[in-house]
């Protein structure tokens, strides 16, 4: 393991050692890697629209907007190779959160996520993404498929 040593103003040090705590971090260190590796991977995903990914898509719409559960509902069927799972919850008379799992090719995952989140009445819709490779395909319960492993 490299070792490397930074300089942090007071201020800047006292503001991460709070993020360490509320985050329950146990060291600076592992704090450091898990910014570094959110940053790489963030860089990384950035120029590699042709890789793999699972992602997920949250955004919270008013479910008063002229058919826009309909619309939803029509996009995600329209990419129902990308999406495993939906989740749907009510967070008040109008407004409902839905977070949608994705997995598949990033360039097609991305253009669902700004789809879904310009359809009028969508409100707050946030990407999360992580790039990954598919395995190769393989056999087992009768079934052949591949896995999505991802990048470290």
């Amino acid at each position: 393991m490299d070792r490397f040593t930074i300089s942090l103003d007071e201020q800047l040090a006292a503001a991460f050692d709070g993020l360490i705590k509320e985050r329950g971090y146990a060291t600076r260190s592992e704090a450091v890697r898990d910014i570094l590796r959110s940053h790489l991977q963030a860089s990384e995903q950035r120029g590699n629209v042709k890789g793999a990914c699972v992602a997920a898509l949250s955004y919270v719409y008013n479910h008063h907007e002229r058919e826009l559960s309909e619309r939803l509902a029509t996009i995600q069927h329209e990419h129902h190779t990308l999406t495993i799972s939906t989740m749907h919850a009510h967070l008040d008379h109008d407004e409902c959160i839905e977070t949608v799992i994705l997995k598949g090719p990033v360039a097609q995952v991305q253009q669902f996520a700004d789809q879904i989140i310009a359809e009028r009445g969508v409100r707050h819709g946030q990407l999360n993404l992580i790039s990954g490779e598919f395995t190769k395909p393989h056999t087992h319960g009768g079934s052949t498929h591949r896995h999505l492993k991802p990048h470290n």
